[in-house]
C-alpha cells in the first residue's frame, strides 16, 4: 500500500509543479526575476542561457528533499522524485519540443503537443516581460483564446507589447 501512496506522491507533485511553475513563470519570472528569465525571450547563442538558473534552483531544492527523504523524512524523497519527474518532462517538452536545444527538430501537425508548442510560440511574440500569454508549460489555455488576448492586448495599445528596443511581435509560424 505504501507502493501506491508513494505513486500518488510523486504524480501530484508533478500536477503541483505545474500549477507552481504557471505562478513562478507569470509573477516571478515575469516579475522581479526578468533578470535571469530574459535571456529566455532573447536569441540564444551557444547553449545556456541566464534563465537555465532557474532549472538549477529547481534541481538543487528536488536534490536536497530526496535526500532528507532518504534520510528518513518520508514523503520528501517522493516529492523530490516527482519535482525531477517534472523537470524532466520540462526539458524534454520546453527545451527539446519548442526551443529546439535538442538535436531533433520535430513540429507537432495536431493534438495536445501542437496546443504547447504554439501556446508556447505565442508567449514567445512579446519578447518584454509584459503583455505575454499562457505561462504554463505543460497546460495552455486553447490557442484560439490565447490569440483573441494577445491581439486585443496589441490593438488596445499599440506598441504596449514591445519593451525598449524590442522588435515588433511576430505571428508563431506552422513550418
Amino acid at each position: 500500500m505504501l507502493v501506491v501512496w508513494n505513486i500518488l506522491i510523486v504524480l501530484l507533485t508533478v500536477a503541483g509543479m505545474e500549477l507552481f511553475a504557471t505562478f513562478a513563470h507569470k509573477y516571478i519570472m515575469h516579475g522581479w526575476g526578468w533578470g535571469w528569465h530574459r535571456s529566455h525571450h532573447r536569441p540564444r547563442s551557444g547553449w545556456f542561457e541566464r534563465n537555465d538558473l532557474y532549472a538549477v534552483v529547481f534541481a538543487v531544492v528536488a536534490i536536497a528533499l530526496i535526500a532528507l527523504g532518504t534520510a528518513g523524512m518520508w514523503p520528501l524523497q517522493w516529492i523530490g522524485a516527482g519535482m525531477t519527474a517534472y523537470g524532466a518532462i520540462y526539458f524534454i517538452v520546453h527545451d527539446g519540443l519548442v526551443h529546439k536545444r535538442w538535436p531533433f527538430r520535430y513540429i507537432p501537425r495536431r493534438g495536445y503537443l501542437k496546443r504547447l508548442y504554439k501556446a508556447h510560440r505565442l508567449h514567445h511574440a512579446v519578447k518584454s516581460r509584459e503583455d505575454c500569454v499562457s505561462f504554463g508549460f505543460l497546460y495552455s489555455p486553447p490557442v484560439e483564446k490565447l490569440e483573441a488576448t494577445l491581439k486585443r492586448r496589441q490593438s488596445a495599445t499599440p506598441g504596449a507589447a514591445k519593451g525598449p528596443g524590442d522588435a515588433a511581435p511576430v505571428t508563431p509560424r506552422e513550418s
